[in-house]
């Protein structure tokens, strides 16, 4: 079988957010969730905030022909940040606007690595034969009922990007690999194993703070996302970069563990 290839994406970036009218039952929620640990949480911070849903994103994205159409067999939601009311299934409800047969889940407590873990899970499915169409959502809100200096202070920005991938026919963008290493400059050494950068694009994201050597072309990508940066960028740039380059690597490093992580794409 042919390796997973980006057949469509899309992105969304600061979309027109709701009224608060969740916040009450929230509240009751979050107070519960945060008593324990001697906290509780700031209604002004939360009552102010944006309030973009998940199920928001979700549908802005599949509002998107490219992305409505698809029909996975394997949806997967991945974010770094919690849902602004903890109260809906995501994942699920993607996949009731994609067809409704895909087996679907989300992917959290993993920083900005859960979009390079749901890769690999895509590509094992696509390898198996399990999965001949896939749909990767990035979700990301910044809503919250304490303060995050990582939300705050950056600022973030409310963001989503989808990935529909799928089998090329052995042309067009592939999935490679995706792996992590304790710094940028080590995760991309990895993929220039005799340091060649013919044909190659690196991607670096907002959190990349360290020089990384270069190895052919770089792009940087602009502060205000955590876990969406780079797939924000993908979904906006990926034809043109496959018209260009033979290579795509993209890395960022997450601020709060240190890792860094590298996903590999390659044209036919």
């Amino acid at each position: 079988m042919s390796a997973l290839t980006v057949l469509a994406a899309a992105s969304v970036r600061s979309p027109q957010g709701r009224t608060p009218e969740g916040v009450p039952a929230a509240l009751d929620y979050f107070r519960d969730l945060l008593t324990p640990f001697g906290e509780k949480p700031d209604e002004e911070l939360l009552s102010r905030g944006p309030h973009v849903y998940h199920r928001d994103l979700v549908d802005l994205l599949v509002a998107d022909e490219a992305v409505g159409r698809s029909r996975p067999e394997l949806a997967i939601v991945a974010h770094a940040l919690p849902d602004v009311v903890p109260f809906t299934a995501v994942a699920p409800h993607l996949t009731e606007q994609l067809g409704g047969r895909a087996v679907n889940f989300a992917i959290g407590q993993q920083g900005l690595a859960a979009p390079f873990t749901a890769l690999r899970i895509a590509s094992a499915y696509h390898r198996s034969g399990r999965a001949a169409e896939v749909v990767i959502a990035v979700l990301e809100q910044t809503t919250l009922p304490t303060a995050l200096p990582l939300v705050q202070e950056t600022p973030l920005t409310d963001s989503a990007a989808a990935l529909v991938l799928g089998s090329g026919g052995g042309e067009g963008l592939g999935f490679v690999r995706a792996r992590s290493a304790g710094s940028a400059t080590a995760a991309v050494e990895r993929e220039f194993g005799d340091g060649g950068g013919d044909g190659t694009l690196l991607v670096l994201g907002p959190w990349v703070t360290e020089d990384v050597p270069a190895h052919g072309a770089v792009h940087r990508v602009a502060p205000g996302g955590y876990c969406t940066s780079l797939w924000l960028e993908l979904a906006d740039h990926w034809q043109e970069w496959q018209r260009a380059y033979r290579r795509i690597v993209l890395c960022d490093t997450d601020p709060r563990s240190g890792r860094s992580h590298v996903a590999l794409f390659a044209t036919a």
